[in-house]
C-alpha cells in the first residue's frame, strides 16, 4: 500500500499540506474553516455573547462527511466527569476521521483563562493576581501545567491569554487583564505563553486588538483609541508574546475601531500580524464574531459577505459554530463573490497546524494515556503559590497585621462564607456550574473564613454576612455590628461576584458606571469601622475600586484579584503572618469612585494640575505594595551618561532585607522622557525583578538598558528612538523612586522594527551578606 505524501511525516509540512489541499473539494476545505459546538445550550443564558440567538442547530452527520476543523469546548459547556469527557471527545474524533474522505480529526479547543475550564480541574488564580505577583517564572509553570492537563484530555488549543491592556478599570473584564501597562502584560503574558506552548497546546492571544479600550467601559462597545495609543499601548504585548513566546493562534476582537470591525480589517490582522511581525499560525474569530458583521456592526448584508470579509481580512477559522463558513461561503465562492483563493489560504494555515498537532499522521491516536487528574497535588501547589504571591497589602499603618494568633476575630461581609468568591467568571464553577446548582463544586475550595478558623485555631472567630454583594438590603448591618463590637479585630471581607453578562459584578459583559464597592458594601464597612474595633479591609474582586472614603481609618487593607482556589488559605496566610505579602498592584487603586477614569500611563495634561477641580491622582499607584519586612536598595550604580542611539546602559543596585522576617521585594525600573516630538507618559514601566530574600541577605541586581526600550511612534507613525536626555528611575512603585540614572541618547534618529529588544535583561547576582 503506497502512503499518500500528505501522510508521510518525513516530507516538510508545506509540501503535505499542498498535496492535500490539492486532493480536497471546495466543501472540503472550507470544512477546515469552523468549529462545531455540539450541544450549545439556546436558553438564552450561555457562556457567549448573545449565544441564543447565533447558535444553530445542525445535522452532525452531514457535517462530517466533508470534515471538521474544530471540536468547541467539549469540557467546559457543562459538567462531565474528565475522564468520561476525555473518553467521549476520543470517540468523537474517530468518528469525524472515519467520516470524511481523508480521516482528518479536528483540533479541539477550550478555555484555559484560569485553568482548564473544565469540571474537577484546578481553579487558578486570575490574569490579575498574575500581574499583581510580578512573577513571570512561577506563571510560565502554572501555563506548563494547564496545558499539560489539556493535552491529557485530548484538547489541542486553549484559548489564552488575555493581552488587553486595562484603559478603564469600570470595564467588566478587567480581571482577565494582567494589568495597565503594556510591559508587565507582555512579560507576564509571554510567560504563560511559553508554558502553554511548551506542553504542545496552541495559545490563542486575545483579544487583538483594542478590546480593552471600548467607549465606556461598555463590553463590546467602539473603540476610539487613538492610532498613536494602539501602537504604544495595545499592540506590544501581542507582539512579545508571538516574537518571543511563540504563539502559534491570535483570536479577533468583537470590536470595531475607527469604524473599521477587527474582524473585517486587512491592516490589522493581515499587515500588521502578517507582514510585520511574521506571524505564520492561525487567526480565530472569537465566539461568532464573523456573524457579528452582519448582525451588529452592520457592514455585511448576508452571512455570504460577512464570510468574504472575514476571510480577506485574515481570519482562517470560524468559531464556534459554523455559521457563515459553511454553505453561506460555498455558495458565494461558486458564484464568484469571494476568491476560491481565499477560502485555500485559511485552510492551508489550518492544515499545517493540524500537521504540527500530528494530526495528519497515520500513527494519530485520540484516546488518553493513563489516569486524568485534572487537580493534582502539584496544581495545587502552584496555585497556592501563586495565590500568595499575588496578594497586595495595601496599607497596615498602625502595624495592627499580622494579627495575633489568640484573640477574637469578628469575620464579616458577604464574601468570606461563599467559595465562589475566591474565583474568576471564567473558572468552570463560575462560568458553568452556576446553571448547575445541583452539582459539586468538583475541588476543594476553603472559603476565607474556613482558612482563618484553621489558621487561628486557637483564636475565638465569628461570622455575621451583613448584606449580599450587590443587594439593596441592609437588614443584615445590626448582627455584623454586634459580632464585630464583641472581638478584638473585625475582617471585613467585601468584593465582587463573578459572573457573565450582567449576572455579577465583575466579569464579561458585567460593566459598572463607577468605582463604589458593589451595592451597599462601603456603608456596611462604614458601620463597621464605627465601633471603634480595628478593622481589616479584604477585597476579593476582579477590578480595583476607590477607597478614598475609608482611607486612614482602616486598621489594614488587603487586596486579592480572585486568587483561585487556594486563595482562602493564602489571605489567611498574610492576615496571620505566615505569608509575607509581596504582591504590587498591577492596576491603581482610585481615590474616588469615578476613576476619571485613569491609569498610571498619562502624559502631562493627564496628571492633577491647577486647572481643573479633579484630580485623578490614585490612591495607591501602580506598582504599590508593603510587606512585613523592610528592604534597603544600597549601592547605586547609574552615573550620568551619554550613548547612541542604539547603544546600551547598566544601572545596578543591591537590596538587602535588613528586616526580621525573609520576604520579598519588586524591583521596578521607569522610563521618563522629559522632551519628546510627541507627548509620552511621564513614567512608563520597562523593566522590573522580584527578588527573594532571607533576612540580612542581599542581592545585586543590574537592569540592562537598551535604547529600543525608549522606542514609540511619532508624528509619522514610525517606531523611533529619538536622541536627548532620559531618566531611569529605579523605584517601588511607579511614584516611590529610590534612585535615577541620568542618560543622553546621542546620535540621529533611529527608526526600529522587528528587530528591537523588547525587554530589560536583569542579572541578579549575590550582594554582600
Amino acid at each position: 500500500m503506497t502512503t499518500a505524501p500528505w501522510r508521510d511525516p518525513a516530507l516538510p509540512a508545506d509540501a503535505r499540506v499542498a498535496d492535500l489541499l490539492s486532493r480536497m473539494t471546495l466543501e472540503e476545505k472550507a470544512a477546515q474553516l469552523y468549529g462545531v459546538w455540539v450541544g450549545a445550550a439556546t436558553d438564552g443564558d450561555g457562556v457567549a455573547p448573545l449565544q441564543h440567538e447565533m447558535a444553530a442547530e445542525h445535522d452532525w452527520d452531514e457535517l462530517l462527511t466533508l470534515g471538521l476543523g474544530q471540536l468547541t469546548r467539549s469540557f467546559g459547556t457543562a459538567p462531565v466527569d474528565p475522564a468520561l469527557g476525555a473518553r467521549a471527545l476520543a470517540r468523537a474524533q474517530r468518528r469525524i476521521a472515519a467520516a470524511g474522505r481523508f480521516g482528518i480529526p479536528a483540533v479541539a479547543h477550550e478555555e484555559c483563562l484560569a485553568g482548564f475550564t473544565a469540571w474537577r480541574a484546578t481553579a487558578y488564580p486570575v490574569p490579575l493576581a498574575w500581574g499583581a505577583s510580578f512573577d513571570p517564572e512561577l506563571v510560565e509553570e502554572m501555563g506548563r501545567r494547564i496545558g499539560r492537563d489539556l493535552r491529557a484530555a485530548g484538547v489541542h488549543q486553549g484559548l489564552a491569554p488575555v493581552l488587553d491592556v486595562v484603559r478603564d478599570p469600570r470595564w467588566g473584564r478587567v480581571e482577565e487583564t494582567i494589568g495597565e501597562d503594556p510591559y508587565l502584560v507582555g512579560t507576564v503574558g509571554t510567560a504563560y505563553v511559553r508554558g502553554l506552548e511548551s506542553a504542545g497546546v496552541v495559545a490563542t492571544l486575545k483579544h487583538f486588538a483594542g478590546y480593552a479600550s471600548s467607549a465606556g467601559a461598555r463590553n463590546l462597545a467602539p473603540v476610539r483609541a487613538g492610532a498613536r495609543e494602539f501602537a504604544d499601548v495595545t499592540l506590544p504585548p501581542f507582539e512579545m508574546a508571538l516574537r518571543e513566546g511563540g504563539a502559534r493562534s491570535v483570536m479577533a476582537a468583537y470590536t470595531e475601531t475607527d469604524g473599521v470591525p477587527v474582524s473585517a480589517d486587512p491592516r490589522l490582522l493581515t499587515g500588521v500580524l502578517r507582514d510585520e511581525w511574521g506571524f505564520t499560525g492561525t487567526v480565530v474569530a472569537d465566539y461568532f464574531g464573523i456573524g457579528f458583521l452582519r448582525s451588529l456592526h452592520r457592514v455585511a448584508a448576508d452571512d455570504a459577505e460577512a464570510a468574504g470579509l472575514a476571510l480577506a481580512a485574515g481570519i482562517d477559522v470560524e468559531l464556534p459554530t459554523v455559521r457563515c463558513y459553511g454553505p453561506p461561503l460555498v455558495a458565494a465562492v461558486r458564484e464568484g463573490r469571494v476568491p476560491e483563493s481565499l477560502v485555500d489560504r485559511a485552510a492551508r494555515r489550518v492544515l499545517l497546524q493540524k500537521c504540527e498537532l500530528g494530526l495528519l499522521d497515520e500513527d494519530w491516536r485520540p484516546e488518553p494515556e493513563g489516569p486524568l487528574d485534572l487537580d493534582s497535588a502539584a496544581n495545587r501547589a502552584v496555585a497556592r503559590r501563586l495565590a500568595e504571591e499575588s496578594v497586595v497589602l495595601l496599607d497596615n499603618p498602625g502595624g495592627l497585621l499580622p494579627l495575633a494568633s489568640a484573640t477574637r476575630i469578628a469575620v464579616v461581609g458577604p464574601r468570606a462564607a461563599d467559595a465562589l468568591a475566591v474565583l474568576g467568571c471564567y473558572s468552570f464553577p463560575s462560568h458553568v456550574l452556576t446553571h448547575h446548582p445541583e452539582v459539586p463544586l468538583g475541588v476543594e475550595i476553603p472559603t476565607v473564613l474556613q482558612a482563618l478558623r484553621a489558621e487561628f485555631p486557637d483564636a475565638k472567630v465569628t461570622y455575621a454576612e451583613g448584606c449580599g454583594v450587590s443587594d439593596p438590603d441592609t437588614g443584615g448591618f445590626a448582627e455584623a455590628v454586634a459580632r464585630a463590637a464583641e472581638a478584638d479585630v473585625c475582617v471585613a471581607v467585601l468584593g465582587d461576584r463573578a459572573g457573565l453578562f450582567g449576572r455579577g459584578t465583575s466579569g464579561e459583559g458585567c460593566d459598572v458606571a463607577d468605582l463604589r464597592l458593589p451595592g451597599v458594601q462601603a456603608e456596611l464597612l462604614d458601620a463597621l469601622v464605627a465601633t471603634g474595633v480595628p478593622v481589616v479591609l479584604v477585597l476579593l474582586t476582579g477590578r480595583p475600586y476607590a477607597l478614598g472614603g475609608p482611607h486612614g481609618r482602616l486598621g489594614a487593607v488587603v487586596q486579592a484579584f480572585f486568587p483561585g482556589e487556594e486563595g482562602g488559605p493564602a489571605v489567611a496566610g498574610v492576615l496571620s503572618g505566615r505569608v509575607n505579602p509581596s504582591g504590587r498592584l498591577p492596576v491603581s487603586v482610585p481615590r474616588l469612585p469615578g476613576g476619571q477614569p485613569w491609569t498610571y500611563l498619562q502624559p502631562p495634561l493627564g496628571l492633577a494640575s491647577d486647572v481643573s477641580s479633579l484630580d485623578p491622582t490614585p490612591l495607591y499607584p501602580f506598582g504599590h505594595g508593603r510587606s512585613y519586612t523592610t528592604f534597603a536598595w544600597e549601592d547605586f550604580h547609574g552615573p550620568a551618561a551619554e550613548i547612541p542611539t542604539d547603544g546600551s546602559y547598566d544601572v545596578s543596585v543591591t537590596v538587602r532585607n535588613t528586616g526580621d522576617r525573609a520576604g520579598a521585594e519588586v524591583v521596578q525600573l521607569y522610563l521618563h522622557d522629559p522632551v519628546a516630538s510627541v507627548t509620552r507618559p511621564d513614567v512608563r514601566l520597562i523593566g522590573y525583578r522580584r527578588v527573594a530574600l532571607s533576612p540580612g541577605e542581599s542581592r545585586r541586581l543590574t537592569f540592562r538598558f537598551h535604547a529600543d526600550l525608549s522606542s514609540f511612534t511619532d508624528r509619522a507613525g514610525a517606531r523611533v528612538v529619538e536622541p536627548g536626555a532620559l531618566e531611569l528611575r529605579l523605584a517601588a512603585s511607579s511614584t516611590d523612586v529610590r534612585h535615577t540614572a541620568r542618560l543622553r541618547l546621542t546620535g540621529p534618529v533611529r527608526v526600529v522594527g522587528g528587530e528591537r529588544r523588547l525587554r530589560c535583561d536583569v542579572e541578579v547576582a549575590r550582594g554582600t551578606d
